[in-house]
């Protein structure tokens, strides 16, 4: 029932920027925490960042922490992963997902291609 759609994806330069967006609907959307995820041809699922309801707590991986900033947008039902000094590494399917009641990400978007050239 709940539907998430990403945009923003796109090719940009090694050093660039990008900023993907989620728009859900569905559900009230404060009440659960929001995640990022990507995936690279023959790698597995990674995660992210992901920030909490509520007060927003927000948490990232290793790989983006001081580059990427995750947030949200209430009353839009939104949510943002803002993507600064783009490595080539960092080029992967980008999917947003939303923690259901089971407080596991149960609601998955169809994904956003980012591409970084070197």
């Amino acid at each position: 029932q709940v539907q998430l759609v990403e945009s923003g994806g796109g090719l940009v330069q090694a050093g660039g920027s990008l900023r993907l967006s989620c728009a859900a609907s569905g559900r009230t959307f404060s009440n659960y925490a929001m995640g990022w995820f990507r995936q690279a041809p023959g790698k597995e699922r990674e995660f992210v960042a992901a920030v909490s309801g509520g007060v927003a707590l927000t948490s990232y991986a290793d790989s983006v922490k001081g580059r990427f900033t995750i947030s949200r947008d209430n009353a839009k039902n939104t949510a943002y992963l803002q993507m600064n000094s783009l490595k080539p590494e960092d080029t992967a399917i980008y999917y947003c997902a939303s923690k259901g009641v089971t407080g596991s990400y149960d609601y998955w978007g169809q994904g956003t291609q980012v591409t970084v050239s070197s």
